[in-house]
């Protein structure tokens, strides 16, 4: 497809999902967007290959058309595209294989159903009446999971009902967001109801839980019931007006103009796997941004293993969606950290390049794996990032080890 046959498309600035279609009219590539019209326009920019991949770049030149669908909110995209990419699995959908460190949505098939998160990996350690995702993007999930709370009420601690060791474990019990209420037969019809409007709203029909709501509200308006008609009068008009800005990602947070393109660079520090730490710093522009540098102190890793404390790091950083996105990642080492930072971008459906800066023996750079085109033009940018995460981790895990010897 051309960017010519592009323009003639009326897309408009609205959320949405967006199908490119190849010769015999099959569906090659589904996405998300806040807004079709610019997210779509994305894909013709002449760097789209450093950008996104050479994969996608493959995928467009076979796209000969694209067709979209629009809805009411982004949270609504999210779940519209997972539903999508299910069903109709996309070639060049790569992102959303079914990894199994993924999240998954879950209804428990119990007296009393939960609604659980749960890793590919763990999905058979349940008894599921209903599942959804994979949902490849960790933070946007949790994000969206946030919005839907404020929707609806439903239990998802980690004993089922009834199972609790304790009068104290039971009275803590996080029936949404400890709002004081617990599963009783008083309330179960009413709960069962929750689930099913939850069910249905993942299954894209927001429609239809409206519509059962109205009959709801107005037989309880002709009962004279009306401080609860109220109730569920608010509920209709927030399932009208979903407030999901939490989800809305300028697609500009990517794609910025060159010369003020962000490289976030990483770094760990350890003696023998000993008081490990990474740290995360910034060059937007060609400049450092030092009120954008961050320290971590590594959990999940107590050897020798930079790779894994990268993961960690990583992981952690990107569960912070309120900090801006980079063009370029950069990391310390070589091909197994460049591939560690590559598989935790992708899980998270983030087609952001990651550069590898490979030192000698006295920690001097000798060359850098990645991109071409990208190194020719950020080169030394790349290098200064690495420099200052070197220079940061340094002393982080310096002032560590000070204080672990008072």
């Amino acid at each position: 497809m051309t960017k010519e046959a592009l323009q003639k498309k009326k897309l408009p600035d609205s959320p949405g999902v967006y199908f490119f279609l190849g010769a015999r009219k099959e569906i090659l590539y589904i996405g998300k967007a806040t807004s079709l019209k610019n997210r779509v326009r994305s894909y013709f920019a002449p760097d789209l290959k450093e950008k996104r991949s050479a994969l996608i770049e493959k995928m467009v030149t076979e796209a000969k058309n694209v067709e979209w669908t629009v809805t009411d909110s982004v949270l609504e995209a999210l779940i519209l595209e997972t539903n999508l990419i299910r069903t109709h699995k996309p070639h060049f959908n790569t992102i959303a294989k079914d990894d199994k460190s993924y999240n998954h949505l879950i209804i428990t098939n119990e007296e009393w159903p939960r609604v659980l998160v749960v890793r590919g990996k763990d999905l058979d350690d349940h008894d599921a009446i209903y599942h959804f995702g994979p949902f490849p993007s960790g933070a946007l999930f949790r994000e969206a999971l946030k919005i839907v709370r404020r929707l609806f009420r439903f239990y998802d601690t980690p004993k089922p009902v009834g199972e609790e060791r304790s009068n104290l474990a039971r009275g803590k019990i996080d029936f949404n967001r400890q709002i004081g209420l617990y599963p009783s037969s008083e309330n179960r019809e009413e709960y069962l109801r929750t689930i099913r409007h939850i069910r249905l709203f993942f299954e894209g029909k927001k429609g239809k839980v409206i519509k059962e709501l109205e009959i709801e509200m107005k037989k309880m308006a002709r009962d004279e019931r009306f401080e609860e008609a109220e109730i569920v009068k608010r509920k209709i008009f927030a399932l009208q007006h979903i407030q999901d800005v939490a989800l809305i990602k300028d697609d500009s947070r990517i794609y910025r103009d060159e010369n003020s393109v962000r490289i976030e660079a990483y770094d760990v520090a350890h003696l023998g796997g000993q008081d490990m730490v990474g740290v995360m710093t910034v060059v937007e522009g060609g400049e450092t941004r030092r009120s954008d540098y961050r320290q971590f102190k590594i959990r999940t890793v107590s050897v020798s293993n930079d790779p894994a404390a990268l993961r960690e790091i990583l992981e952690r950083r990107l569960g912070h969606p309120e900090w801006p996105l980079p063009q370029i990642v950069a990391v310390d080492g070589s091909t197994a950290q460049k591939n560690a930072a590559s598989k935790v971008l992708a899980a998270h459906s983030l087609m952001i390049p990651v550069v590898a800066v490979v030192k000698d023996e006295r920690h001097r750079p000798i060359r850098v794996l990645g991109p071409a085109s990208l190194l020719k033009k950020h080169h030394d940018a790349i290098l200064l990032a690495n420099a200052e995460a070197h220079r940061f981790s340094i002393n982080f895990h310096r002032e560590r080890r000070r204080r672990a010897l008072r």
